[in-house]
């Protein structure tokens, strides 16, 4: 219990240096509005062009009596637009965090200066962090869209999918996010997205008091905006904390005379 408060001590942090700044907490809201935007047209098109797709996707039935065939292609409808919207939630913080990367680097050296945490990375220069950076959030983006895709059709199944599907869908949220918010910090040292998996597994009750209420709040309407910059800076100490100071480079053996 005591590794979970000071999981959701360090996303209230995060809430902290936002309060104190409110053009930092400006700048990390823009980018989920942006996010927020597209999703929401993104969504949109999708309700409004489901009937044609589900139509599109069952030429088998054409010929089955108006019933039956109306039935089908509404439940494939409304199966559509719920996993759109099931996906477009638990990948929401990886896209709004491939839209606005430079602003919550920004955001997260600042949070770093301010407390005197080391800063330090592993020299690649910052095209190679920021392609280290892409390729893991699609790999997130992905991970998010099958864990999705999965929950959904578990919440499908009578009784104990209905019970089991929201709980785990939390904790399977609040484990994205984590490894999502902690990806400046490992980035930066050059570690890879197996390397999150492994660094957050050996402090799961701390990763869970943060990821948990970050991805509550998340689903609360408009609250994204301010909540994702606040992980954003939290996720940065909580990788501190899990990773610990860098470590620099041995320096180079002097040549023998």
């Amino acid at each position: 219990m005591k590794n979970f408060v000071a999981g959701a001590r360090t996303l209230g942090a995060g809430f902290g240096l936002l309060v104190r700044s409110p053009r930092l907490l400006v700048l990390g809201a823009l980018p989920a509005l942006i996010t927020s935007v597209l999703l929401l047209v993104a969504l949109g098109s999708l309700g409004y062009f489901s009937a044609d797709l589900a139509a599109g996707m069952t030429p088998f039935a054409d010929g089955w009596p108006e019933f039956w065939r109306g039935s089908l292609r509404v439940l494939l409808a409304v199966l559509l637009v719920g996993g759109g919207v099931l996906v477009g939630s638990v990948s929401f913080v990886a896209l709004t965090l491939l839209v606005g990367g430079p602003f919550y680097e920004h955001i997260a050296e600042r949070a770093e200066r301010g407390l005197g945490l080391d800063a330090g990375g592993d020299g690649a220069g910052w095209w190679r962090s920021a392609v280290r950076g892409l390729r893991d959030t699609v790999r997130l983006v992905l991970l998010s869209a099958v864990g999705a895709v999965l929950l959904f059709l578990l919440g499908l199944l009578p009784v104990v999918g209905q019970l089991a599907a929201p709980v785990l869908g939390a904790l399977f949220g609040a484990w994205m996010i984590s490894l999502e918010m902690v990806g400046l910090v490992f980035v930066r040292r050059g570690l890879r997205l197996a390397d999150r998996h492994r660094a957050l597994r050996r402090h799961a009750s701390t990763v869970l008091g943060f990821g948990l209420p970050a991805y509550l709040l998340c689903l609360v309407p408009v609250a994204q905006l301010v909540v994702v910059p606040a992980a954003v800076v939290g996720g940065t100490l909580l990788a501190h904390r899990v990773l610990g100071p860098a470590r620099p480079e041995p320096a180079a053996a002097p040549p023998h005379r």
